[in-house]
Formats: C-alpha cells, sequence, structure tokens
C-alpha cells in the first residue's frame, strides 16, 4: 500500500531538515508535509485565538501521531463502523484506541496543527478525533486509500470530512425516503398475505434499496445521466420492477396468478418465471426530467447478466449517445455471496477500463444479506468484505448500514458524483438482512438459528425511519401509517383489477425503440433467400481498397507481402476466406451498418489470416485497412482480455441494444466457447422463448480436426444443434468464402434478427482450393444452405455423401484422384434450421443412388450426427453414418493416430483405401495446424 512520507518517519533531526527546506521552498517537500508546516505556522503565528503551539520536538513528534491517527481511521476505519444492522462485527487488532498512535486521554485538550489535516484549523484532539469518528466510524465505512490518484483520494476525504459522511437532507427529501420505504415495506407484506406460499424473494430486510434506487435516479439525471441499464438477480426484483421501474401492480398480481398471454401467432413463447423478467421505461424525475430506465432479464445464473448489461450501454454509448458515456450508466445489483464466488464478476470488473469495453464507470449495489442460500459469509469467502474485488479495479467501496436509509442515500448520491466525475466503478456494500429463508417457504433456523432469532426481533428499515424522523419532529405521528394505508388501497384496487383481466397484456414490447421495423420470425421467413449480394463494381472497387496499403508507412514485410497477395486477388477476381470475410464487412460498412468485433487476439486473428488491424514496423501506430473506406468509422476490432463468459455476455448485451450491427464474438479456438456456455445456455439459445428478445450475435468458432489434439480440435457442434428448437439460432459450417461473405451480410439484410453460429476453418484458410471467383459475390448470388456436387452426373451415382465443413476437402480430393463418379458429395452448409426442401430435392435427383450416408470426421456420438440420425427419423432419406468411433474425448492427441483416423473415415466413405493423395493433404493439414498455436 502507497505511504504518503509524512507519515512513515518520526526522527526530529529528519523533520527539522523538513521544515527548513519547506521555509526555502514549499515545493521542495511532499504535499502532506507542506499541508502539516501551514498548520504549524499558523498555530504559532496565524491565530491570536488560539493556545500558544509550542514547537518542542516532543510536540512535533505528538503532532506526527495525531496525524497518524487521522491516516489511521481514513486506512482503516471501515473496520470499526456501525454497520451491521444484526449481528455484531468481527474484531480487528490494533483497534483505534488512541494508544494505538500513540497518544491518551491525557491529550485530548491540547490543540494540535494537526487539525489543518481535516478542516478544522488548529483543533483540540477531542475535535479531531470527533470529526474522523463521525466520518469513518458511524453508519458508512469508506475503503479508498488503496486508490493511487491523490486527486481522487483528495476529493473523496474532502467530500467525506466536510460533511462527516453525516447527511442533512431537507424535509421533503426525508418525506419522499419514508414513502419509498413504505412502498417497499408495504407491497412485500401485501404480497405475503395475498399470494401465500408462493415464491417472490422478498426485499424484506433490505427495503432501504428502493428508496437508494430512487435518490441514485433523481441525482443521476442532475449530473446529466439520461439513462440507466439495471442487472440484478431475482431477490429483490419485484419490488424494484414496480417501485422503481412502474411495472404496474396489475401485471405483477395478474403473474402471481399464473396467467398467460392472449393466444396469438407466436405459440412457442415459452414465457419464464416473474421473478427473471425484465422491463424498461421512460420516467419523471422530481425536477422535470425524463429518464430512460431498463432492467435487463436474467436466469438463475445470478451475476450471469452483468455483462450483458455493460454490453448494451456500451452499445448505446456508441449508438444513442455519440461516445458520451456520462449520459447513461450501467447499475449491477448482486447479492453478496455471488459477488464474492463468481468468476463473471472478475471477468466483467477487468473489462472496466479496457478500451473495447469500458461504459464509463459502473454503480455496483451488493445487498449484503450476510448468508448465500443457507451458507454463513465465514464459508462463502475468504476475503475480509464480499466487495474486495473492488479493489482489483482501484474502486471506492462504501459499507453502509442498510438500517440507516439517510446514510444509504446518501452514500450513494455520493457515489453516482464520483463516477460522473472519474469514470469509474463505485461499490456500495448494503449490510442488511434476509427476512425469510431463501424463499419464503425456506427455514433458516436449520442453519442460521441464532442470526434469526435476532431478525426475528428486529425492527423493519421503515419502522426505524419513521421512529428516527418522530424524535425529530420532523414528521406528524400518523404520516407513516395514513402512507400505509393509501397505499395498501391501492395495491388492493390493482389486485381487484387484475382479477377482471383473462390474460397478460404485452406492456414491454420488444420491436420498438432501436428495433423498430423489425419483427419476429416465421417459419416461412427462414428459408426466404436475403438480397446479400453486391454489385461487381462495389465489390472490387472496396476491396482495392483495403488491399492498398500508404506508401508513407513502413509495414513489417510479411505483411506486406500478404497485402500484394490480396491485391492480385483483386486482379485475378478470385478470393481466399479472409477476404471473403473483409469484404463481408467491407460491404456492409459501405452501406451504412455498424461492425464490431471482439475477441482473443481478433485484430490479427488467431491463425493469422485476418490481419485487420497492421503494426507498424517501427512504431505502435496501428493502421486499419477497413476504417479507411466510406463508413468505415463505424468499424471497431478490438482484442479481448483471456475471458469467453464474461466477452460473450458483453457482446451479446451489445448486440440486444443494437440490431443495427453486425456484432461478432469470435473464440480463439472454437473448443473455448464452453468456457461461456452460460450464455449461450440462457441467452443466444432461448431468450427469444422466455422473455421475447431477438439477438443478432454471431459467433465464430474455428473448428475442425487436424491433430492438434482435444482442445484445439471441436467446437462442439452437437451442443448447439441440442439447444435448437423453434428455429431459436441458426448454426452453418461453411466451405466457401462466399458463402461465409453471405451468411455474415444475411444478419442484417433481413427484417428480423437470430442468433448466427458460425464453424470457421482453421488449416483451410490457405487451402488452395478454398477460393471464390467474383461471380460467386455478385447480384445474383446469395447464401446456399445446401452445395450439390457438379463433378457428376445425377443417373451415374449409385453413393451419396452427406458432409459439412473441413471434411468435404478430404472427401473432394479423393474423389477426383480416382475419377470416382458413381459418388456425389453434397455439401449441408446449414445444419439449422435444416434446409428439408433442399435435402429432399437432392434425394430425388440421386434417383439411382442405393447408399446415402453422412459423413463427419467427429467421433460418432458428436459432430453433426446426433442431431442428424434424430432430424432424419422416420423420412424418406434412410442415413447411416462414416465417422470416428465414439469416444469419451473429442480427438486424439498422437498426429500419426489422427492421420491414421482421418484416413479411415475417407476410405469408408468410399470403401477403399483414402489413397496417397488424401494422405499428403491430410498431413499438410495438419502441418499447417500445428504453425497456429
Amino acid at each position: 500500500m502507497d505511504k504518503l512520507s509524512y507519515l512513515s518517519n518520526a526522527d526530529s533531526t529528519y523533520i527539522d531538515s523538513l521544515y527548513k527546506a519547506y521555509k526555502e521552498d514549499p515545493n521542495s517537500i511532499d504535499f502532506g508535509w507542506q499541508k502539516f508546516f501551514e498548520g504549524f505556522d499558523f498555530g504559532q503565528n496565524g491565530s491570536a485565538a488560539a493556545p500558544e503551539a509550542r514547537a518542542t520536538p516532543d510536540h512535533v513528534l505528538k503532532e506526527i501521531n495525531v496525524l497518524n491517527m487521522i491516516n489511521g481511521y481514513r486506512d482503516r476505519g471501515h473496520l470499526f463502523t456501525e454497520t451491521n444492522p444484526v449481528r455484531q462485527r468481527r474484531k480487528y487488532y490494533p483497534g483505534k484506541e488512541l494508544e494505538t498512535f500513540g497518544l491518551s486521554e491525557a491529550d485530548m485538550d491540547t490543540v494540535f496543527n494537526a487539525g489543518v489535516e481535516v478542516g478544522l484549523g488548529p483543533a483540540t484532539l477531542r475535535d479531531i478525533r470527533q470529526l474522523i469518528e463521525d466520518t469513518y466510524c458511524r453508519s458508512i465505512g469508506a475503503e479508498f486509500k488503496y486508490i493511487r490518484s491523490p486527486e481522487k483520494i483528495k476529493w473523496l476525504q474532502d467530500r467525506m470530512e466536510g460533511e462527516r459522511n453525516t447527511p442533512n437532507f431537507p424535509l421533503e427529501t426525508k418525506k419522499r425516503i419514508l414513502r419509498k420505504l413504505n412502498e417497499a415495506v408495504v407491497f412485500e407484506n401485501f404480497l405475503g398475505t395475498k399470494f401465500l406460499g408462493q415464491k417472490r424473494f422478498s426485499l424484506e430486510g433490505a427495503e432501504s434499496l428502493i428508496p437508494a434506487l430512487d435518490s441514485v435516479i433523481e441525482k443521476g439525471t442532475e449530473l446529466g445521466i439520461q439513462e440507466f441499464v439495471l442487472g440484478m438477480a431475482h431477490r429483490g426484483r419485484l419490488n424494484v420492477l414496480t417501485n422503481i421501474l412502474g411495472k404496474s401492480y396489475e401485471s405483477v398480481f395478474s403473474e402471481f396468478e399464473g396467467k398467460t398471454y392472449a393466444e396469438d401467432a407466436e405459440q412457442d413463447f415459452g414465457g419464464d418465471v416473474k421473478y427473471h423478467l425484465g422491463y424498461s421505461t421512460d420516467i419523471t424525475t422530481n425536477n422535470g426530467e425524463s429518464v430512460h430506465l431498463s432492467l435487463v432479464p436474467n436466469p438463475s445464473h445470478l451475476e450471469t447478466v452483468d455483462p450483458v448489461v455493460e454490453g448494451i450501454v456500451r452499445s448505446k454509448i456508441d449508438m444513442k449517445y455519440g461516445g458520451d458515456a456520462t449520459k447513461i450508466a450501467p447499475i449491477l445489483i448482486h447479492g453478496d455471496a455471488a459477488v464474492a464466488a463468481q468468476g463473471i464478476v472478475y471477468e466483467v470488473i477487468q473489462m472496466s477500463k479496457l478500451e473495447g469495453f469500458r461504459t464509463g464507470g459502473t454503480i455496483h449495489i451488493v445487498v449484503n444479506n450476510q448468508v448465500g442460500f443457507t451458507t454463513n459469509f465465514k464459508d462463502g469467502r475468504s476475503s475480509t468484505y464480499c466487495t474486495d474485488i473492488a479493489k482489483v479495479t482501484l474502486s471506492p467501496v462504501f459499507h453502509v448500514n442498510g438500517d440507516d436509509v439517510e446514510a444509504l442515500v446518501y452514500a450513494i448520491n455520493l457515489a453516482v458524483e464520483y463516477r460522473q466525475k472519474y469514470h469509474t466503478d463505485v461499490f456500495i456494500d448494503l449490510l442488511c438482512y434476509r427476512r425469510y429463508g431463501h424463499n419464503e417457504a425456506d427455514e433458516p433456523k436449520f442453519t442460521q438459528p441464532l442470526l434469526y432469532k435476532a431478525i426475528e426481533k428486529h425492527p423493519n428499515p421503515r419502522e426505524i425511519y419513521n421512529q428516527k424522523l418522530l424524535e425529530q419532529g420532523s414528521v406528524d405521528a400518523n404520516l407513516a401509517k395514513e402512507m400505509e394505508k393509501d397505499f395498501r388501497k391501492l395495491l388492493q384496487e390493482r389486485l381487484d383489477d387484475s382479477k377482471e383481466e383473462e390474460n397478460l397484456t404485452q406492456d414491454n414490447p420488444m420491436y420498438s425503440g432501436a428495433w423498430k421495423g423489425l419483427r419476429k420470425a416465421k417459419y416461412e421467413d427462414i428459408f426466404v433467400p436475403a438480397k446479400t449480394g453486391v454489385a461487381e463494381k462495389t465489390f472490387l472497387t472496396l476491396a482495392k481498397e483495403i488491399t492498398t496499403l500508404p506508401k508513407d508507412k513502413k509495414f513489417f514485410r510479411k505483411i506486406s507481402r500478404l497485402f500484394d497477395e490480396r491485391a492480385k486477388m483483386v486482379e485475378t477476381k478470385t478470393f481466399d476466406w479472409a477476404m471473403g470475410e473483409l469484404m463481408a464487412y467491407a460491404t456492409l460498412l459501405n452501406e451504412g451498418m455498424r461492425v464490431r468485433i471482439s475477441g482473443q487476439d481478433v485484430e490479427r486473428g488467431t491463425f493469422s489470416h485476418r490481419h485487420a488491424v497492421l503494426t507498424l514496423e517501427d512504431s505502435e501506430e496501428e493502421y486499419i485497412p477497413l476504417q479507411q473506406i466510406s463508413g468505415g468509422e463505424r468499424f471497431n476490432i478490438y482484442n479481448s482480455h483471456l475471458s469467453e463468459y464474461g466477452v460473450l455476455g458483453f457482446e451479446y448485451g451489445y448486440a440486444l441494444a443494437n440490431p443495427q450491427s453486425l456484432t461478432i464474438w469470435e473464440a480463439q479456438f472454437g473448443d473455448f466457447y464452453n468456457g461461456a456456455q452460460i450464455i449461450v445456455d440462457q441467452y443466444i439459445s432461448s431468450a427469444e422463448t422466455k422473455w421475447r428478445r431477438s439477438n443478432a450475435l454471431v459467433m465464430l468458432l474455428p473448428h475442425g480436426l487436424e491433430g492438434q489434439g482435444p482442445e484445439h480440435s471441436s467446437a462442439r457442434i452437437e451442443r448447439f444443434l441440442e439447444l435448437c428448437a423453434e428455429n431459436n439460432m441458426q448454426i452453418v459450417n461453411c466451405t466457401t468464402p462466399a458463402n461465409f461473405f453471405h451468411v455474415l451480410r444475411r444478419q442484417l439484410k433481413r427484417d428480423f434478427r437470430k442468433p448466427l453460429i458460425v464453424f470457421t476453418p482453421k488449416s483451410l484458410l490457405r487451402h488452395p482450393k478454398v477460393v471464390s471467383p467474383l461471380s460467386e459475390f455478385g447480384t445474383r448470388s446469395q447464401f446456399q444452405e445446401v452445395i450439390d456436387d457438379s463433378y457428376v452426373k445425377s443417373a451415374d451415382v449409385k453413393r451419396v455423401l452427406f458432409c459439412s465443413g473441413k471434411i468435404y476437402y478430404d472427401l473432394l480430393e479423393k474423389q477426383q484422384a480416382d475419377n470416382r463418379k458413381d459418388v456425389a458429395i453434397v455439401r449441408v452448409e446449414q445444419l439449422y434450421p435444416t434446409p428439408m426442401d433442399k435435402l429432399r430435392a437432392v434425394r430425388y435427383k440421386y434417383k439411382n443412388a442405393t447408399e446415402f450416408l453422412w459423413v463427419q470426421e467427429e467421433p460418432e456420438n458428436m459432430g453433426a450426427w446426433p442431431y442428424i440420425c434424430r432430424k432424419f427419423r422416420n423420412r424418406n432419406i434412410v442415413l447411416d453414418v462414416v465417422s470416428r468411433k465414439e469416444s469419451s474425448s473429442t480427438a486424439t492427441g498422437y498426429a500419426k493416430q489422427h492421420i491414421s483416423q482421418q484416413l479411415a473415415v475417407v476410405g469408408r466413405a468410399f470403401e477403399d483405401k483414402a489413397g496417397a493423395e488424401v494422405r499428403e493433404n491430410v498431413k499438410s493439414n495438419v502441418k499447417v495446424a500445428a504453425k497456429a498455436d
């Protein structure tokens, strides 16, 4: 921890030398010593009223001790606060006793110039100590001294010590706080009495969260914030939805009654439990400002929503607010057990200052129930505080007693000010309790008997605050009772109204705002071709622009050579995979769309194929060819930190907020996406069914068995296909640059949006046959779900091989080497939604064929086969499979064994040995792939 020099040396000779230096040049010594000697001089000469300060070495040493005490409170005062409403705090040593700092009761009325440090001027130790006790050891404990910016530390010290961390709100503010507390308490009590035994994950014990959120919205709008995006788990969610976002009480009551939406064409809407749902609205604050609020839907994976919220906010910063992060703020509401234990929290926090992911600072509120499900906090973390992760990004933390609602409102207002000023995260640790068990039917005394005996006797925050206001004489004795009576009457009326409605009404439509003009896709829409082709002249012009490097910049020779090769492609009008991809981006940018790509090493590409960002040879200057074309300012590509879960969630959120952006996340190797499986399961595959939320996120997953071992082979096609139903997403395994080009452009060329999973090649990136002519990018071209065999005549074909992806080129090598005109190879480029009509047409075309096989390089229990065999069951196409045998691992780690297995698959597909040509092709793939790791 950084120490200021004026606190770390008590040698009188040293202090005397510093004082002499100060007299000659004040700026020659540390800032802290400057302030000390200013006070010292003032105490001797500047105040006639102050008792004469004796400039003796003993007194100087005491001055140092007082400064040490002040700094000790700033540094460790949070350990001795009155912040826990229902438990005794743990003891920490040394404590805050005077003796700890070399002082005693005999010094309490001595005047010390060190009072200057806390804004008192020369003052008695009694007054100095009272100020720092009030500031750092009451209902608010502040952790901030680890921050490495003296400016930020001073700003916090001045603000907190100047007001002693003690709120002084006007009467109207106090009444508003009481009203919001009343709403929070009565709403929970009403639900508990009207819907006995139903889960609601109540906020009881933490009701002060509602006035805190109300205040941060009011304060935030005063500071220029126009929009808040909230993410939270289930506890207290219904209270936040109704009493902060304004969701109608009737809707919530109807959801408790189990009502569904009126029947319509969207029969595949499955819905979700009420405490997972999202909502968005516009509200008007007290000062007449309009502010947009949205609460993002989330699953029971408690912190999964965090990166989604951040992605939404960043998307709106880019799209809606012109890069100004002060206009929108994310608020993440955590549980204490989750924020301390869930790795996704760390991943998200590590994003906060990265160029591609920063959002101007997040307001983190931890609803600290002091227990996770049934687990005591001592068993739930190793850190002192659940918020210790804040120290990673040097974010200040305010620990607040949840029973002191004014202190909480004060602290959260300070937090939003800090966020707006310094654009960094800030944490509120709301120390409270959970009135009931994990849910209302749970018995918490099974595991926490002593804690829950205390909670049973503990008054709720509204009762505590009302009593405080009564003692102050701030409110009439009947005000709280009248508030409760009026609000309970309102709730009963809304409950009665809800019983008259047969169905829920959609009051939070998906296709509005940024999604206006788009719609939910119907089944018949899925296979309607999109106009993705581009005029040849436009295509060639853009291709030339992105392959021409400026003459005045010095690039590495390999880069110059690579771009010369790309320029030749423009001349020959034949393009490889990298150019097909880059041209998809270039043409979309030229048409006014946005393109955003992130992932580990995406700027260059894991397999050194993309080179979207070039670093000059003799400097760190970067050159981005795609940003030089018309619309290039809308192209963003970012290398991410080594995260899958967090970054995929972020990009999902980004795409959710901006359907006019081609938003892409690429895995370094497709296998690595499994670190983000929760995002795939809970959002990408199911959000449309659960929450009516569409998304056009693209996942690029390098896939293919090339002898690189179990972890660099399979992107787990089988897992994605297992999740496919109701046309929820698109699964493709393209084999040509042109088809990849079209499927990327298709994302933004239809009036609906679906997630797209692309299994991309590795060794094929440089395969001489993986190229496409200009004509396949032109206006008459489109994405092909199925690519038939142009090498054979249908009447001659006896065997049809269906396949997908890289295995095609090994099969092609064998077919053409042996001139096998009796075997057709049909590529299924889109695995889901499965193009059954086109596959049936293939079946009827090859009417003389007697065998239809599915060929894959993955083991039989993996890849597309488990899905394909189910899909084709009881159909008029009877398929058998050629693959590796079943395996518990995705691939062998031995190159020779891989080659042998690959040759066996190809040989069995043709009922013949694979042949020398195929062997060389497979060996070549292994060598190319080995260089990519």
